[in-house]
């Protein structure tokens, strides 16, 4: 009530509680809105029936608001034809059953998550929503036992990186189970088998059961993920890995990968009402005589001939599928006329155990790289205790402190063996860094809902520390 006043079309405000205060009332009154109460409608309903009045295909479903990485977000008009086109097209794709179950943890502000669920009420199959608290999530996955698991990089990243660091830890006999189940998994999935009887029962059930013991489709959204983590997903929990690329204004997504199709540096083939038109981009030597022939997908606005421009940069694969290189208005020039992706490297530094987060800055009047990386605080606490070091968290990244010399280096050694192992160009290599103690979050306003960067807000919050970097 205390916003009725901002809104003139509001009639009728329905509240959760069964009792309405006395100050709600004179609100009300004064703003002539009708106040009532959730069991009052309900009572009122069983009387006053309404009969049905269905939306047409062009009436608007809803307003999704885009991530806003660049400024304050937009909202996408999506009608109920939009949505229907995109569940019965992912359909396709998803194969969801009327005996699936969805839990819905991603934010509803990403239109990924409202496909999900429009595609899950088109199956019929059912969802359930977590609890509220991210910390509690394998709690509500363990009480759910979802069947469909539908993800983002940042998440299903740090899955992988638990797994794979506890096994490593563990050592001994459990290592090599964990190493030779691994492989053997590995070598059966070329052909299509994703599940063992054996393996999946004596090494990986505890982490199947930590979503739940029951997943059998994974689907990964947002942004792009590496073969490697689509890989173990599929071979540690047994499911089929999805991956789709889409955006709000195009009611999510546009192209998926299939059953048929191996995991690999791809985001599957389109959907099938969807037509995806590659252009050249030769201002940044993208152009169709390259092979696989990297160009622009988009620019930001529908075109005369009705084409949507995305500013996604990407190639088709031999085998028909499309990859995503980077964002048009992400990539830079550097003073010697170097082009660089900064997701990219952004994506390959992140490999390492020690880093969390990483953003990569260049400057077109510079010749190299500057970054903030964002060191993994539980990871830095157990690299202390290997080195005999006792400080907190943030002594450990403090450059006034030898603690925090020492992990600056352990983690430009990690930079630089990455950078080596992924053949990154000498002009695609951070060459100097400074260290945050804090995530880039929603809560923070570093990053969107959907966790990608606010690279401006990102600049302007840290320019002195990348200023200095330069002038150093």
């Amino acid at each position: 009530m205390g916003v009725v006043h901002e809104c003139p079309s509001v009639k009728t405000v329905v509240q959760f509680e069964d009792e309405i205060d006395e100050e709600e009332t004179i609100l009300a009154e004064q703003h002539k809105v009708k106040l009532m109460t959730l069991s009052q409608l309900i009572e009122d309903g069983k009387t006053d029936v309404v009969s049905a009045d269905p939306p047409l295909p062009i009436d608007l479903a809803t307003i999704c608001y885009m991530s806003g990485t660049t400024g304050d977000p937009k909202g996408v008009m999506l009608t109920h034809a939009n949505m229907m086109a995109a569940a019965a097209c992912s359909l396709e794709f998803t194969l969801l059953l009327p005996t699936d179950i969805h839990l819905s943890y991603l934010p509803l502000a990403h239109c990924f998550e409202r496909v999900i669920q429009t595609t899950c009420i088109y199956s019929r199959a059912a969802v359930g929503y977590y609890s509220g608290d991210v910390k509690l999530l394998m709690d509500d996955l363990g009480e759910l036992k979802p069947t469909v698991f539908p993800s983002v990089p940042r998440l299903l990243n740090r899955i992988h990186d638990k797994v794979t660091q506890g096994a490593a830890a563990a050592g001994g006999l459990k290592k090599w189970l964990f190493d030779t189940a691994y492989a053997s998994k590995k070598y059966y999935l070329k052909d299509g088998y994703k599940t063992h009887w054996f393996w999946d029962f004596l090494v990986f059930s505890k982490a199947q059961k930590a979503l739940g013991g029951h997943v059998r489709r994974m689907m990964n959204g947002s942004a792009p993920l590496s073969k490697d983590v689509k890989e173990f997903c599929q071979i540690v929990f047994g499911s089929t890995m999805l991956e789709g690329h889409g955006l709000t204004e195009t009611g999510a997504v546009i192209s998926c990968s299939t059953d048929e199709i191996p995991p690999g540096d791809h985001i599957g083939i389109p959907l099938g009402n969807v037509q995806i038109c590659l252009e050249d981009l030769p201002e940044m030597n993208y152009t169709s005589r390259d092979k696989p022939c990297p160009r622009d997908v988009t620019k930001e606005v529908i075109d005369e001939d009705g084409w949507l421009h995305t500013g996604d940069i990407g190639c088709w694969n031999p085998d028909g599928t499309l990859r995503i290189i980077d964002r048009k208005k992400n990539i830079f020039k550097l003073s010697q006329g170097e082009y660089v992706a900064p997701e990219k490297i952004e994506g390959i530094y992140i490999k390492s155990p020690l880093i969390a987060q990483a953003f990569v800055h260049g400057d077109s009047m510079k010749s190299y790289l500057v970054g903030i990386i964002v060191p993994d605080a539980e990871i830095v606490a157990k690299w202390a205790i290997g080195k005999g070091l006792q400080a907190s968290f943030e002594m450990l990244c403090s450059a006034e402190s030898p603690a925090g010399a020492e992990l600056k280096t352990d983690i430009a050694h990690e930079m630089e063996r990455l950078a080596t192992e992924y053949k990154l160009f000498g002009f695609e290599k951070v060459k100097k860094f400074y260290i945050h103690v804090e995530q880039f979050i929603p809560k923070n306003d570093f990053a969107t809902p959907t966790f990608k960067l606010k690279r401006p807000v990102i600049v302007k919050r840290f320019g002195s520390e990348l200023e200095g970097m330069y002038n150093e």
